[in-house]
């Protein structure tokens, strides 16, 4: 696996389409790896098979759940901004992710398209607060559609905003928050299946179990 990503070119690269896209992609700068490593904490990488991440942008999440995640499990990313699926199609080698052009509100058939049924997990870098509504409630009920029982929906944002509808859609909804970051986020850790309820913890927890091995690109990342 290759993925040389220079930094001062991710960062050239994010800040122009910040500034011609700031409401797609939510903050100037990608995400810390202080972000990025809370984001990602509670995947069982021995488990997980099938990972959908929305809103791959550069790459600053992408590369890390490529770098954690079995040899036999497979990436989908699905990204809208053209210019950044170039530069991921060129920068990283991995026969293992799945790159689309694309939409988030369209998981489902992309992933029908790969051949994949369900996923064991969702990572989220895309700005909800800033879609309209009717497209943010698409987006999270495929979501919750797409993946298999117990499975996980994770995400960040920049306020609370969106967590009365994962609330509504999910049977367990965790919350922190990584002051780690430019800007500040909260993250939410969401489960498919459960019994309904909330809490906010100030550090990481355990990682959560996806389902048996033997189960077989908006950004703001």
């Amino acid at each position: 696996m290759r993925i040389p990503l220079g930094q001062s070119e991710r960062l050239l690269l994010f800040g122009r389409n910040f500034l011609k896209h700031p409401r797609m992609l939510g903050s100037v700068i990608p995400s810390s790896r202080f972000l990025v490593n809370r984001l990602l904490a509670p995947v069982d990488w021995t488990r997980a098979r099938v990972i959908v991440e929305y809103g791959p942008g550069v790459g600053t999440v992408t590369t890390e759940i490529l770098r954690r995640m079995a040899p036999e499990a497979v990436l989908v990313a699905i990204e809208t901004n053209a210019d950044f699926v170039r530069f991921l199609g060129r920068r990283i080698q991995d026969p293992r992710l799945r790159l689309v052009h694309g939409s988030a509100a369209d998981a489902d058939d992309v992933l029908a398209g790969a051949g994949l049924e369900r996923a064991d997990y969702v990572i989220s870098c895309i700005p909800y607060t800033t879609m309209p509504e009717v497209t943010r409630d698409l987006i999270l009920r495929k979501t919750h559609a797409l993946l298999r029982p117990h499975g996980t929906f994770l995400t960040f944002q920049f306020t609370r905003a969106v967590l009365p509808s994962l609330r509504r859609l999910f049977g367990i909804v965790r919350e922190e928050f990584e002051l780690r970051n430019v800007m500040p986020a909260r993250l939410f850790y969401c489960r498919r299946d459960g019994e309904r309820r909330t809490s906010s913890r100030p550090v990481a927890r355990p990682a959560i179990a996806g389902p048996s091995p033997s189960a077989a690109r908006l950004s703001d990342s």
